[in-house]
């Protein structure tokens, strides 16, 4: 275990080294010695011996990792020079705040299991959770430990909440996917379009396919040109996360590549069946089976833009209704804007979440 520390304005970074068992085999080959950002407050040097603080974690969205968070950022606070600012002003009281890295070749990570993807749940909660406990002066206990984030980070926290709130005091959610009727599947169309490129027929037979939901060589190969190429553009994120969204939704070792597609790749003909797996994973339906996990925790948080480009409004809205009709407390807001550029709303949800826990 190694700490490298760098000082922001008043709090400070923390470089934490830590090689993973869960994720030594993940079927991409991704890196399981990872560095983790971990911001102390201003006075975790100062404070008595005995000082404990509450921590929170910080999951980013599809694209990102935990150095997105921490580092320059133009005309734009980051992460720790928001937090700093909040905790100099007395917004929220002190607490650590951990930044981990869960990026993956697929281009991000959902924060669950998925033999597909990685262990990546399982990671977070059973050896980063322990990690971070062992090495800083946090106050370990659930009901001091809090999880948020924002889209595919948003999800995470969502689903942490929902499936593991034995590790979760609090959560709290921007913009996090829900409603995958709405959210996922307009997507797929041009997703279908963009790896007709790389169909071995360059005009595809009338025919479905022969195993539907199955990789027929073309997403390999587009996996292969995007690992080798040197610019992405918007296309291909938009081919990448929805390959990587069936990775984690709808793993299959039987299947090429481990995992199995919603849609025949020739005809675009939707397969019932493998949504079904996607829908298990959906908050909207996952809330009611997740109750009594959502009523142990000490704070909910959700918000999003009423003019969020994913329609993911439209889900949070049914989320919150599904909570209110289940009598669990929580707190829901909306605001006038997109999906994008809206890390401003940290404001609200880190006091929330650092007084909830403190």
């Amino acid at each position: 275990m190694a700490r490298k520390r760098q000082h922001t304005l008043d709090g400070s970074i923390v470089q934490i080294q830590h090689e993973s068992r869960i994720l030594k085999d993940n079927p991409w080959g991704d890196p399981n010695d990872r560095a983790h950002s971990v911001y102390l407050p201003p006075n975790y040097d100062t404070a008595p011996a005995g000082r404990r603080f509450p921590v929170l974690y910080d999951l980013v969205g599809y694209t990102g990792s935990g150095g997105s968070h921490t580092g320059w950022r133009s005309f734009d606070e980051n992460v720790p020079e928001r937090l700093d600012r909040l905790i100099h002003n007395r917004k929220m009281p002190p607490c650590i705040v951990v930044f981990p890295d869960c990026f993956t070749a697929l281009g991000g990570n959902q924060y669950i299991n998925s033999s597909a993807v990685g262990r990546y749940a399982d990671f977070l909660t059973r050896e980063l959770i322990p990690t971070i406990d062992k090495e800083l002066r946090t106050k370990p206990e659930r009901d001091h430990r809090g999880v948020y984030g924002k889209s595919s980070g948003g999800y995470g926290a969502l689903i942490h909440g929902m499936k593991y709130a034995k590790y979760w005091g609090a959560i709290a959610s921007h913009s996090g996917d829900a409603y995958f009727d709405f959210i996922y599947k307009a997507e797929w169309p041009s997703a279908l379009s963009g790896l007709q490129r790389f169909a071995q027929q360059k005009t595809p037979p009338k025919t479905t396919q022969s195993k539907p939901g199955h990789d027929d060589g073309r997403v390999k190969r587009f996996l292969d040109h995007i690992w080798q190429t040197e610019r992405l553009n918007g296309s291909d994120i938009t081919v990448l996360m929805m390959i990587c969204m069936a990775a984690t939704y709808d793993p299959d070792p039987r299947a090429p590549l481990g995992f199995r597609l919603p849609y025949d790749l020739n005809t675009g003909v939707f397969i019932e069946s493998r949504w079904r797996r996607w829908l298990r994973h959906d908050p909207i339906h996952l809330a009611r089976p997740s109750k009594s996990n959502l009523a142990s925790l000490k704070g909910i948080y959700i918000d999003c833009g009423w003019r969020d480009q994913y329609h993911i409004h439209f889900g949070s809205r049914q989320l919150s209704a599904t909570l209110k009709k289940m009598k669990i407390k929580h707190t829901y807001e909306e605001f006038n804007d997109t999906h994008s550029g809206v890390d401003y709303r940290m404001d609200r949800s880190l006091p929330f979440l650092a007084r909830t826990l403190r």
